[in-house]
């Protein structure tokens, strides 16, 4: 079977890449089609939109994690193959009006991380990839929680249209596709041992991986990330004060507005609030 690095960005998934040697190792990137987040450097977008086989214009993560994963490849000596899915901005839109995702309805994830993973897998294998995941000795229920969806076979699937029907409607199907590993639980590796790793290493690393606005994230985090990232930000309460829909914001009775501009008092720590029980964004 063949192996396969799946990379978010972060250290953990970096730490993977760097101490696992793999067939292949693969990075899904979030984009976004505003031009207000344009990414800075026109080289360096130029550069992207070539691994990407679309136009780049700039990302809803930090821009430091286009670096990471540049650095990355040339300190594991191997290729990273990058994908993207539709823009952020495109899933977003039904028609004239737009919907947004919530802990409920987490298309973004599928559409933006997972399609795109999944189309890569479908282009380039017939039969399912054995997929490591950044999952560190500690997160054992974020492992749990994807092992419970796999199927009798113990692969994870996608549902991928197979056909057509006579009236040309789709014909759909759950696809297996891969087979989730988790080296890092196996070795117990937790993160003082990854910090320990990358410490003095030529790899740079944004603050967060993922989405700056990433709803699953404490609203304290949030607030903390409108201050680093005003622009990115920015963007997530745009989409709110433009939506359409009964679901009008990203997290249940607040919005993204209102998380920027209150005063939070509570300090916190990044370890507190850096995890996310999703267990598909990190793939």
């Amino acid at each position: 079977m063949t192996t396969v690095n799946s990379l978010s960005g972060g250290k953990t998934s970096s730490y993977i890449a760097a101490n696992y040697k793999a067939d292949r190792n693969v990075f899904s990137l979030v984009r976004t089609s505003d031009v207000k987040c344009i990414f800075p450097d026109s080289k360096i977008r130029q550069l992207v939109s070539d691994k990407l086989g679309v136009e780049f214009i700039g990302t809803l993560e930090q821009d430091m994690i286009i670096y990471t994963i540049l650095d990355l490849e040339q300190y594991i000596g191997s290729k990273i193959e990058w994908v993207t899915g539709k823009a952020f901005d495109e899933i977003l839109q039904r028609g004239k009006k737009k919907y947004l995702p919530n802990v409920t309805q987490r298309f973004c994830t599928s559409e933006m991380k997972l399609q795109a993973l999944f189309n890569w897998w479908k282009k380039n294998f017939d039969e399912p990839i054995e997929m490591r995941i950044g999952y560190r000795a500690n997160e054992n229920n974020r492992a749990v929680n994807m092992i419970e969806k796999q199927n009798e076979d113990g692969f994870l699937t996608f549902k991928d249209i197979v056909g057509y029907s006579k009236n040309g409607r789709n014909k759909w199907k759950q696809i297996p596709w891969q087979s989730p590993i988790f080296p890092l639980i196996g070795d117990a590796i937790f993160k003082d041992n990854i910090e320990e790793f990358w410490r003095g290493k030529n790899v740079r690393f944004a603050y967060l991986n993922n989405c700056v606005g990433c709803f699953h994230r404490n609203e304290i985090l949030l607030n903390f990330m409108s201050k680093i990232e005003p622009v990115k930000f920015d963007w997530f309460v745009r989409q709110e004060q433009n939506t359409g829909y009964n679901v009008r914001t990203f997290k249940n009775g607040i919005t993204y507005e209102q998380i920027r501009n209150y005063n939070f008092q509570s300090a916190f720590d990044f370890d507190d609030f850096n995890e996310c029980d999703s267990g598909t964004c990190g793939l």
